[in-house]
This record gives C-alpha cells, sequence and structure tokens, in this order.
C-alpha cells in the first residue's frame, strides 16, 4: 500500500525523503544508504567543506569542492539506486552559487528552506533536476508557485511542507511556538493541497507533497498518507543510525536526550529553531551572547557584530561530538532514539508498518 512517487521522469521507490542535515550530519554516507534503501538520500549544503583544509579562508570553494566529493560518494554507495537531493538553505549568502554547483553535479533533486526560494528556477536551467521548496504554509506555497509560473513558467517538481514538530530552523514565530498556537503539520497539508490543485490543471500533471516534522514510524507514515500526503520526509530518526556521518559523540547526545531536554533556541538566522539543551544554550541564556572567533560570512541575515553565537561554528562542534559547545538540532521525537539502528532497518520497518495500517483502512 505504500506506493512509489512519480518525481519529473524519474520513479522514488520508497516515499521516504531523509532530510538534509547541516553541518555534516547527512553527507555521503547516510545519503547514500538511504538512497541504496529505495528512498531519496538528501546532502546538506550547509557547509559540505568543513573538513577542507581552506575552508576558512575561502569558504565557498572548500564548500562547493566538499559538496563535489559527497555526491561521488553518495552515488557510489547507493549502487544506481534511489534519488539523490540536496537541502539548500535560501538564507545563504551564496545560494545562487551553490545551487548551481547542485545543478552541476547533476543531483535529482534541489530542495530549498529557510526562505521564499521566488527565483530559484532561474538558476536550475537543466529540466531534468526537480526542483521543490520548503514551507510551512498554504501561503507561502501560493506565493512560490505563482512566482515560479509568472516569471519562469514552471511549477514546483515536488513540495516538502514542514510543521511545528521539526527540528532545526523553524518557518513560525516563536512565541507561537512556544505556545503551542502553530497550525498542525495536518492543517498545513490540507492547506497547501488545495493551493496546489490549479498547478496541477494548469501543467497537467501532479505535485506530490511531502509531510515533514515529527515523522518518526510507520504509522505517522500511514496518517499523512491517508490525509492525501504522497510521502514524507524525515530527519531526526537518521541521526540514529550507524550510516549517519556525525561523530559517535554526536549520536550520543541525541540518543541521551529526554523530552525535557529539546527546547526552542534562538538562532543568528532569525528564524527560531529546536535543539537538544546544552552548555551552549544555557551559556547563552546566562550570558547573552558569545562572540564569534572567525566569521565566514555565510548567511546572509547573519550579522557577526551582534549575532548571539556563530552557528556555523556550533554546528561543527556537534557533528564532531563537542557538547560543551556544539548546537544539536532535533525534533522533538529524538527522544524516542535510544540505540543506534541501521538505514535498512527503519526504512524497512517504517514501510512494514505502514502498508499493514494502510490495508487495514
Amino acid at each position: 500500500m505504500v506506493k512509489s512517487v512519480k518525481i519529473k521522469d524519474k520513479m522514488l521507490e520508497i516515499p521516504i525523503i531523509q532530510g538534509g542535515m547541516g553541518v555534516g550530519v547527512s553527507l555521503a554516507n547516510l545519503a547514500g544508504n538511504v538512497m541504496k534503501n529505495g528512498g531519496m538520500g538528501v546532502l546538506s549544503m550547509a557547509h559540505p567543506g568543513y573538513r577542507e583544509p581552506d575552508f576558512l579562508a575561502d569558504n565557498l570553494a572548500a564548500n562547493i569542492r566538499g559538496f563535489a566529493g559527497e555526491v561521488k560518494k553518495a552515488r557510489e554507495t547507493a549502487g544506481g539506486r534511489g534519488l539523490l537531493g540536496v537541502n539548500i538553505m535560501a538564507a545563504l549568502k551564496n545560494f545562487e552559487a551553490y545551487v548551481r554547483a547542485a545543478a552541476d553535479a547533476a543531483v535529482d533533486a534541489i530542495i530549498v528552506g529557510a526562505g521564499l526560494p521566488l527565483e530559484l528556477p532561474k538558476y536550475v536551467e537543466d529540466d531534468r533536476i526537480a526542483i521543490a521548496p520548503i514551507v510551512s504554509s498554504g501561503r507561502a506555497a501560493k506565493l512560490i508557485l505563482r512566482a515560479w509560473d509568472k516569471h519562469y513558467g514552471r511549477t514546483a517538481d515536488f513540495i516538502v511542507i514542514e510543521g511545528p514538530l521539526a527540528g532545526g530552523h523553524l518557518g513560525f514565530k516563536e512565541a507561537d511556538l512556544l505556545e503551542g498556537k502553530c497550525p498542525s503539520l495536518e492543517e498545513i497539508l490540507a492547506d497547501v493541497k488545495k493551493e496546489t490543485a490549479g498547478f496541477e490543471e494548469k501543467f497537467g500533471r501532479k505535485i506530490p507533497v511531502f509531510a515533514a516534522g515529527g515523522v518518526y514510524d510507520g504509522a505517522d507514515i500511514a496518517r499523512f498518507l491517508k490525509l492525501g500526503a504522497d510521502g514524507v520526509q524525515m530527519a531526526t530518526r537518521f541521526i540514529g543510525t550507524y550510516e549517519c556521518d556525525g561523530a559517535e559523540a554526536y549520536k550520543a547526545v541525541l540518543l541521551n536526550a529526554e523530552e525535557e531536554d529539546i527546547e526552542i533556541v534562538k538562532s543568528p538566522v532569525g528564524f527560531p529553531g529546536r535543539a537538544v539543551k546544552t552548555d551552549l544554550i544555557e551559556r547563552l541564556s546566562r550570558e547573552g551572547r558569545i562572540p564569534p572567533d572567525k566569521c565566514v560570512d555565510c548567511l546572509k541575515p547573519c550579522d557577526p557584530a551582534k549575532a548571539p553565537y556563530c552557528i556555523q561554528s556550533a554546528l561543527i562542534a556537534a557533528v564532531e561530538g563537542n557538547a560543551d559547545k556544539g548546537l544539536f538540532f532535533c525534533g522533538t521525537n529524538a527522544y524516542r532514539m535510544k540505540a543506534l539502528t541501521s538505514v535498512r532497518e527503519i526504512m524497512e520497518s517504517c514501510v512494514d508498518e505502514a502498508s499493514r495500517l494502510m490495508e487495514e483502512i
């Protein structure tokens, strides 16, 4: 009952997208293994070159070079199966250059969040590459689809909708998140599907919608498929795998987290985020600001003279397992992970459970 999804001229065998996680959390090993098991593996363009020797001296060149290497390794790991996507934040200062680098690398899909990518089609001239926004409302989906149609004669090849239970940067107001006033993922799904209907009719094809944010198991997948989603995006769940590219100490922080350890945090990007409460978060609450040591000028909304901390440095510290200085983004269900498992086990168990529940309808 869990069906494949057509994205442009390719089939996504298992309708699961592995959410892009930076810095260095979803690189070639994780993405390649998700692909190998029939899903869409997603690399993150948030500093994929952080291990390159010239990362601080020439951030853009290091990231593009590092990304190209990860694409090659992910394809090799996948062995010809699955689809390869890249997640690129619209808030990146060199957004256009990163999108063009992803297109040059011939990824299967470019997925953009952390802002409205109104000009994305202009940078992706290869029509074989799928383009998709991440939105948190029907209104945002409508704005993007209208702009792409009017200016470029294109529409989204799929859409990822992200609800308030997601990890990382969130497309909601901090007060609404803290007070529980955000629309549910179910409500967002219904709103977005209403907005896509007219564009599907105009372009003569379906625009698949993938639900994200708090999706953890097969029961979640079955629920959203029943509500009309074409698939799901899962990110945090894949952190608890042997194949995740983060250090073992990084994974341990997530595996040891309890429900009360996960909270809303402020990000220099301007969006609120969700992360595990660590020494970094506690220090920020006491001191208010930790001045950046070195700025690579990576984010449009970030002013290093005023930023509460350097998110790039904090995310690198996290992926390397530094619990004192790291920012550990995660979704609300991270506390449910208590032991490492494999990508294959997650994919198979989710599909089996979702299929069984769908058959019971």
